[in-house]
């Protein structure tokens, strides 16, 4: 099922599996990476109720054996309507047996989109329905086509931080790890200037960006703005050694494993706790111009 919202400035389609975005259009053009198995098939997934990799696919939680692929099982599992406006819709995904198996908690996840002018805002709320603390990890993956305007190129492109932002890197590993080091990314004019060889590594894992990004091409008009005012990282990615035409800006409140670490989920960093009967908010906002 497919569900569409608009108003005067957006039209967005929204995947009945997983919640995702399929379609953003803003002034009579897709801004929404459309997929395509030969590059990345998705095209803007929530992650829950993990990011990344765990350290051979597991840990545990409270000293409950947990089993999750990269990213986790919420964004392939069907959500059904919980309500909706013309410009405004919420999806809710609950726990069954099935993901109980993997992740031992009850919880209920509403997902929210509402547009706002060119805006679009999400909001991801998390609720335990268990009798034991629930642990998790919550991020956006959103991938955004490149270029936006004819005769440029994906070299063209920079992502903009805030003025004042100190940004540090967060290494990963080829297969996906953290290496745990945390070295200083300094930019000219706040701008990464985008080149394909920067995702040789996979993605680009940064902190202290001042909770915004915006992908622009210098002296052209079409430009997204990605704002995560509660994340503190922001992934930045498209599939090593390809000529892919998207980027993903990806808003994290976490990190994947250490390299062969293997943990109890309650000990990892950044991890969000909600105690029985407890909820979680985190809202985010993309912006197209």
């Amino acid at each position: 099922m497919v569900y569409q919202i608009s108003n005067e400035l957006l039209t967005l389609a929204i995947d009945g599996t997983g919640g995702a975005m399929q379609h953003m259009v803003f002034d009579g053009q897709e801004y929404l990476w459309q997929g395509d198995p030969t590059y990345w098939r998705e095209q803007a997934p929530h992650l829950f109720p993990i990011l990344g990799r765990l350290t051979k696919g597991r840990c545990t939680m409270d000293g409950d054996p947990v089993t999750l692929d990269v990213h986790g099982f919420f964004r392939r599992r069907p959500m059904e309507l919980a309500a909706r406006e013309a410009d405004r819709l919420t999806l809710v995904q609950t726990w069954d047996a099935e993901t109980y198996a993997a992740y031992p908690r009850k919880w209920r996840v509403l997902l929210t989109y509402a547009l706002e002018g060119s805006t679009v805002r999400i909001t991801f709320r998390v609720e335990n329905l268990d009798e034991k603390r629930l642990y998790f990890y919550y991020g956006g993956h959103p991938g955004f086509k490149l270029p936006l305007e004819a005769g440029l190129t994906f070299e063209d492109y920079c992502v903009q931080f805030p003025a004042g932002a100190r940004l540090r890197q967060r290494p990963v590993t080829g297969a996906g790890f953290m290496t745990g080091e945390a070295p200083d990314y300094p930019l000219e004019h706040n701008q990464l200037r985008l080149r394909r060889n920067l995702f040789d590594c996979d993605a680009v894992i940064l902190e202290g960006t001042g909770g915004e990004a915006t992908l622009l091409a210098p002296g052209h008009r079409r430009q997204i703005t990605v704002s995560y005012p509660q994340m503190r990282y922001l992934g930045i990615w498209q599939p090593a050694g390809t000529d892919a035409p998207f980027l993903c800006l990806e808003p994290w409140c976490a990190l994947p494993d250490r390299q062969d670490q293997t943990t109890e989920l309650s000990e990892k960093e950044d991890v969000s706790c909600l105690e029985p009967g407890a909820a979680y908010e985190n809202t985010w906002s993309v912006t197209l111009r």
